[in-house]
């Protein structure tokens, strides 16, 4: 990505760093998420960055040995954006201070008012007399650093916009990325422009940075792809047959944990929209057994991780030998199972083709969608001119069935969840509500229940169905079904689907859960 205008984020571990990197990405711009304690002088100087933003994180610089930018950063002679923590070690490191204690904390809905005249990284703001804004913060700035002024004030945060414009230092107390400052993209768009930035990051220029990327690592040698179906994996399949041809095998894994017919669905679909050489493997002996009387979430992501690895190296022995093993992994993924380039933020969860993988295998990795979120790979995915059925499908998790199965899985369950599920997107269709949702699916709950079901009693199985908003995955609500939609669902699953009994609709957000059971 050298080629490009980069900005460049110092994170400081706060869960919402990504969703500064989400309103940059929609603003055309490249940028990457680097933890503080991977930026140095060094660094800097190599990645070269045309602005630089700091991101919040949970501790407090009144801590001795809290995390701080690097030194060279204010000397850099580049823009640079301070957020929360970020204004917070800007004003420590330049001579301003920072204190706790009563009073000084601000957490959820504020008010900012302009404390001065207006600054170009506020074209657009405070043309109601005043800002809604997102706070989180425990301490608060009670002396600003010499060479900056007071622009945005809230009750709690006196500093709570001030700038240094000589040097080109901008910070704010309140987190600009989130959905709750109406106008934080603005604020970005506003900072981005004054940085010089043109805009030059789309998924046209992705794409020819990507296939130069990938011949340069693959040389002349064979690829096998880990196809799925979903949107990740084709896209990855059919940016790297761009970019080596023949040299590219995609490998489907039937594991025994796809949903109703999707193993005849997706190399049906594939086959026919692409020339491309692919292996059905039917594994599902393998996999179901290696699972049997396992229920710890994170045994069974690890257990799966490791078959694929096995799986994919028997496939690449067939094929006369394959060096590389190439997956659609995705931005989230990276982030949720271990913070990106090992950065401060919380595991989540480890996922199958990330944290589940193998410390020796017999392949390297292509990874071409790394760097990119869900809206990004089905932006690409239409540059490279995939079908609309394979782009707007919802995610499917790698581990399949097994995380929608809490507890032991057994045959019988699986049976019972690929019916009900089956039902369940089916309702959703015919209501014309696909395209409205982000992910919607059928779970087995690890319970059985008493039920009546024509004068008898019965003891079955409950189904929960989860159905969830969202952009990028990061962060998710649930879908508003009408309750007629889910009575009239429910009866549908009961009626249709043997082995079940009772039905729940999980209206929780992300955070606190995250989307998928386990």
């Amino acid at each position: 990505m050298t080629q490009h205008q980069r900005l460049l984020i110092i994170d400081f571990g706060s869960q919402v760093t990504q969703l500064i990197a989400r309103r940059l990405r929609e603003l055309n711009v490249y940028c990457e998420i680097h933890p503080y304690n991977r930026v140095d002088d060094g660094f800097l100087r190599d990645f070269a960055p045309k602005a630089v933003i700091l991101s919040g994180g949970p501790d407090s610089v009144t801590r001795p040995g809290s995390p701080r930018a690097p030194e060279a950063l204010w000397t850099f002679g580049v823009p640079v954006l301070g957020i929360c923590y970020g204004q917070q070690t800007m004003m420590t490191q330049l001579g301003g201070l920072v204190e706790s204690g009563h009073g000084t904390a601000e957490f959820g809905r504020a008010y900012v008012t302009p404390a001065n005249d207006m600054l170009p990284i506020l074209d657009g703001w405070f043309a109601d007399g005043r800002e809604q804004v997102w706070m989180s913060h425990g301490d608060h700035v009670s002396k600003i650093a010499p060479g900056f002024t007071v622009y945005g004030t809230s009750p709690n945060a006196p500093f709570a916009i001030t700038a240094d414009v000589s040097r080109n230092f901008y910070a704010v107390q309140f987190h600009p990325e989130v959905h709750h400052t109406p106008k934080g993209a603005k604020l970005y768009e506003n900072f981005v422009r004054l940085a010089g930035f043109t805009g030059d990051w789309t998924m046209a220029s992705y794409r020819e940075d990507a296939i130069a990327r990938i011949r340069a690592q693959v040389g002349d040698r064979k690829v096998i792809c880990a196809l799925s179906g979903g949107v990740d994996s084709s896209v990855a399949a059919i940016l790297i047959h761009e970019a080596i041809g023949e040299q590219l095998t995609c490998v489907f894994v039937d594991h025994g944990l796809l949903r109703l017919n999707e193993a005849e669905e997706v190399v049906t679909m594939f086959r026919e929209a692409y020339n491309l050489p692919l292996i059905h493997a039917n594994e599902s002996d393998l996999f179901l057994g290696a699972l049997e009387g396992v229920s710890d979430p994170e045994v069974k992501r690890k257990t799966i991780g490791r078959l694929f690895i096995e799986v994919f190296d028997k496939h690449a022995k067939d094929i006369g030998g394959a060096d590389f093993l190439a997956q659609g992994t995705l931005y989230p993924d990276v982030i949720e199972s271990v913070s990106f380039s090992g950065g401060p933020s919380v595991t989540i969860k480890s996922h199958h083709n990330v944290g589940g993988l193998p410390e020796k295998m017999g392949m390297k990795l292509v990874e071409p969608l790394r760097e990119l979120f869900k809206d990004e790979v089905r932006a690409l995915g239409r540059e490279l001119g995939l079908p609309e059925k394979f782009i707007r499908r919802h995610p499917f998790p790698g581990p399949g069935l097994a995380i929608r199965c809490p507890g032991e899985i057994t045959r019988e369950k699986l049976d019972i969840l690929r019916r009900a599920d089956a039902v369940y997107i089916d309702q959703i269709r015919k209501h014309g509500l696909y395209d409205e949702i982000w992910q919607a699916f059928a779970a087995i709950l690890p319970m059985r229940t008493v039920g009546v079901m024509g004068d008898g009693r019965t003891y079955d199985f409950a189904v929960g169905l989860r159905a969830v908003t969202s952009v990028d995955g990061m962060t998710a609500d649930y879908y508003p079904f009408t309750h007629e939609f889910l009575g009239e669902t429910a009866t549908r699953i009961i009626n249709e689907v043997k082995g079940v009994n009772r039905v729940f609709y999980d209206v929780t957000s992300k955070p606190p859960g995250t989307i998928e059971l386990e």
